[in-house]
């Protein structure tokens, strides 16, 4: 065989070869193509919104009392939407998700002033067809209205009082709590001024009922964790403005007069809900001592600086939104709008009683930026969570402290434990 015709047969060889390698290589283009076509086809289907015809709604309703406490810091004046931004945020995020799979969260606002009965807005809500609501109200009118909603279609999130006679002797099986208890705050504040070696507490506590109730749960976890009461000292409301242009001359004076010749101690634990006196005490008192309580080191569910565990875009989001800051009362029902949202997407349903069901489960926890999950307490419907100390700049610790340990969950350091309740569910 010639050289020529060796060279020809190769040349035709390596020809055929290349046509093929094109043609298979075209294929696969094509292959590829129609693959990348329907990933993109059902990445869009994904992403598109449910046809309004499919969309259900999840309606929630908001039943808030509006604050008119007077306060001694202008800062400290509650936003006529405190409480109510906080579910706003909350619906639209769960209408994030809620677009995609065909539910829609619709909130519904509803302002009970002190003379009005709280079953008249829930026959209203009802009406709407209204049967998850968010309540921020005090302890009396929240049991009038779990009462008034008793043996129906209704659950009901207590985003505002802290009274542990909601979880305990007055506790109602349709009533879920997201707002902490007193004795859970004061327990956490606890353990951080025993974690410091504070032991010795000087308590000055209000002459109102829930400066009564707050240093009753200072008491309480002063037995639980160790710590001792030196003494008490109890400053009467006399009346009077809370602010005036001699206002500081007045306390600069007062305070230091007020504590003095108090036993030895570590620490001034304040107990003054009413915000008489309490933001008067730090940097006034007679010896030189930390404050604690309802003010200096205040322990919270929530804090406008805190910017841990992704908080941070939570508070952007929400300045974004409403131009202030996050308070516990938004960040309380927040909290109960995600629940509602937990069990809707979840169970992909909008029935109370589903929604109920899950939340209730063993299934059920929700992320609220606190570093864990948080989950239910099944004895009393209180949400287990951390509590927050600060001073209104930053955060100096969060509770539960390291060293005290639970045999279920050390959020159960807080707070009347299973043990101890006195609930029975109805």
């Amino acid at each position: 065989m010639t050289r020529k015709l060796v060279r020809a047969r190769i040349d035709i060889g390596l020809r055929c070869r290349e046509a093929e390698q094109k043609k298979a290589l075209a294929w696969g283009y094509r292959v590829l193509s129609q693959r990348l076509i329907f990933a993109v086809a059902a990445v869009l289907a994904c992403l598109c919104p449910a046809r309004a015809a499919d969309v259900i709604d999840i309606k929630i309703g908001l039943m808030r009392r509006p604050e008119a406490k007077q306060t001694i810091s202008l800062l400290d004046l509650a936003a006529e939407n405190n409480g109510l931004a906080g579910a706003t945020l909350a619906a639209e995020d769960n209408n994030t998700t809620g677009k995609f799979i065909g539910q829609r969260y619709v909130l519904s606002d509803a302002r009970v002033g002190p003379a009005d009965d709280p079953a008249t807005s829930l026959a209203k809500f009802e009406a709407d067809g209204i049967g998850l609501i968010v309540a921020d109200l005090p302890a009396e009118s929240l049991l009038k209205l779990a009462d008034a909603a008793r043996g129906r279609d209704i659950l009901i999130f207590n985003a505002g009082a802290t009274d542990d006679s909601l979880r305990e002797e007055d506790c109602r099986a349709n009533v879920i709590h997201t707002a902490p208890t007193r004795s859970m705050l004061v327990d956490g504040l606890a353990q951080y001024l025993i974690w410091k070696r504070w032991s010795k507490w000087l308590l000055v506590l209000g002459s109102h009922k829930e400066d009564q109730l707050y240093a009753e749960a200072v008491r309480r976890s002063a037995k639980k964790f160790g710590a001792k009461i030196v003494e008490e000292r109890v400053f009467e409301d006399t009346g009077g403005s809370r602010r005036s242009d001699t206002g500081y001359v007045q306390f600069q004076r007062q305070m230091p007069v007020f504590t003095q010749n108090a036993a030895a101690h570590d620490v001034l634990v304040v107990a003054d809900e009413s915000d008489v006196f309490g933001l008067y005490l730090p940097f006034r008192t007679w010896d030189a001592r930390p404050v604690a309580g309802t003010a200096g080191l205040v322990a919270m569910s929530w804090d406008p600086s805190f910017d841990q565990w992704g908080a941070n875009q939570l508070q952007n989001r929400f300045i974004k939104l409403f131009s202030r800051r996050m308070t516990a009362k938004d960040i309380q029902a927040w909290t109960a709008v995600r629940m509602i949202g937990e069990g809707a997407t979840r169970r992909k349903s909008n029935e109370v009683k589903v929604i109920r069901d899950y939340i209730l489960s063993p299934e059920f926890s929700v992320a609220a930026f606190k570093g864990q999950k948080l989950t239910l307490r099944d004895w009393n419907l209180q949400l287990r969570q951390p509590i927050i100390l600060g001073d209104g700049r930053t955060i100096a610790s969060v509770s539960p402290q390291e060293g005290f340990l639970h045999q279920v969950s050390e959020l159960d350091t807080l707070g009347f434990d299973r043990p101890e309740t006195k609930c029975k569910l109805k």
